[in-house]
């Protein structure tokens, strides 16, 4: 990292201590896209590892302070994450550039799959791969909970919130936007009673590793908001107007185009609606995407959609990007475009990507500002302690929807399965092993024992 000391041009101090090039920071989002395996979970883990840990661009408090409002809104929160980390950084350029750069290459590398999927009908080494992946992602996430856990559950009453999450989503069923609205509920109130319960990320460290947390970052605890982060109308009424160009705009062009009724325009407005559902994460609106995807439209078979789940788990970056398959396979069926089936494929896997991911731009480019505004303002942050504190129970709540499907499908136990996941937890949480080593050694595992068994 380049660390050199800003000044304006008035000579005073700078809103930053530390410069990271912006060439620096499109080199990490490239290499991330590439390397987002294991979910949510396990790509927030991998950023708050590399930004946090190592390379100190941003401190712990700032990270979890984003964090926390990306939890609250719709659509892939890592994916979230990174658009406001390079905001922060780099202004809107960096925002756009580390959002496209998260998603793009599993953009790419699942329009590749579909078409592989489309043209030749099996994929019988992605079995293989899939059986000693998926117990992986088990460990992954479980490993990711603690690690979060960890950090966030300073006390009782937080356990207790994370606890009664896991309950509410796990054994009630209650919907994510329920647990989260709950949870702020609690955070608002606890926050007025007892602050210094809900005070975020200060408790939890002993001197020495409060010493550590706050060694100099590129965004620091006491780091002041930088210009362009700073809330303003004029910046709310731009963004706003680029957004309603972008998806307004963009859906009308495709009607016009296209027709109305269309498969193309259709995809719009169906993933612009399934953009808005995504609380909990791709799990969360999968049904929908289903009901809509399947039964509704008809863009592909009950089949197809299961196969393009386990295609989605294969490569990096959100799963809900599976959303890109189901618009190939819709584009490709349904002819979407005059020409090679592959190319009306490729136009529905864009479109659906489109209007899926472009509200999370919107989302982080129009409330950053106001997220910035509440810093250590005990009346916000309280709130959004309470919901980190929920999302550990959601997030161990997904490990066990993981396990059950992957070590008892069809009510018998895959005892194969149980210990590849037990290898790669402790693979990951005793020997501090990284993501992508245990999900390559977990499926070459899986594709020796698809031999065997």
């Amino acid at each position: 990292m380049a660390n050199q000391p800003g000044a304006d041009e008035k000579g005073k101090p700078s809103a930053s201590l530390f410069y990271v090039p912006l060439r620096e920071a499109f080199l990490y989002w490239l290499k991330l896209g590439f390397i987002s395996f294991g979910g949510p979970a396990g790509q927030i883990a991998m950023m708050h590892a590399e930004l946090v840990e190592r390379r100190r661009w941003i401190s712990e408090h700032r990270f979890l302070h984003a964090l926390n409002y990306c939890m609250l809104l719709p659509g892939p929160e890592a994916t979230q994450l990174a658009i406001y980390i390079g905001w922060l950084m780099h202004r809107t350029a960096g925002g756009i550039i580390a959002g496209v750069l998260f998603l793009l290459p599993s953009l790419l590398l699942l329009i590749g799959l579909s078409w592989i999927y489309m043209a030749y009908g099996s994929l019988p080494a992605i079995a293989g791969i899939l059986y000693g992946m998926k117990p992986a992602v088990v460990a992954i996430v479980l490993a990711a909970a603690w690690r979060i856990g960890t950090r966030t559950l300073r006390n009782r009453p937080l356990m207790a919130i994370a606890l009664a999450a896991f309950i509410a989503i796990s054994f009630i069923e209650l919907p994510f936007p329920a647990i989260v609205g709950a949870a702020a509920l609690l955070g608002w109130i606890g926050g007025r009673l007892r602050p210094d319960l809900f005070a975020l990320g200060r408790a939890a460290h002993s001197p020495s590793q409060a010493r550590a947390a706050h060694a100099p970052a590129l965004i620091d605890d006491d780091t002041p908001t930088p210009p362009h982060a700073r809330f303003s109308w004029a910046g709310l009424a731009r963004v706003t107007a680029a957004a309603l160009v972008l998806m307004a705009g963009g859906w009308l062009l495709l009607a016009w185009i296209f027709g109305f009724d269309q498969t193309l325009a259709q995809m719009g407005w169906f993933f612009t609606k399934a953009s808005l559902m995504t609380f909990g994460g791709a799990y969360a609106v999968l049904p929908y995407v289903y009901q809509g995807g399947v039964e509704r439209f008809q863009w592909l078979a009950a089949a197809q959609m299961v196969d393009g789940l386990a295609l989605g788990e294969t490569t990096p970056g959100p799963l809900i990007m599976v959303v890109a398959f189901v618009g190939f396979v819709g584009g490709w069926t349904h002819q979407a475009i005059a020409g090679p089936p592959g190319l009306a494929g490729a136009a529905g896997a864009m479109v659906a990507a489109w209007f899926t991911f472009v509200p999370s731009f919107i989302f982080i480019l129009a409330g950053g500002p106001l997220v910035e505004s509440t810093r250590g303002d005990i009346r916000m942050t309280a709130p959004l302690t309470a919901i980190s504190a929920a999302v550990v129970g959601v997030i161990a709540s997904l490990a066990l929807f993981f396990g059950i499907h992957v070590f008892h499908p069809a009510g018998r136990w895959e005892w194969p399965a149980v210990a590849i996941a037990a290898a790669a937890a402790i693979a990951l949480m005793q020997y501090k092993q990284g993501t992508i080593r245990v999900l390559l050694a977990c499926a070459i595992a899986g594709i020796v024992l698809s031999y065997w068994v």
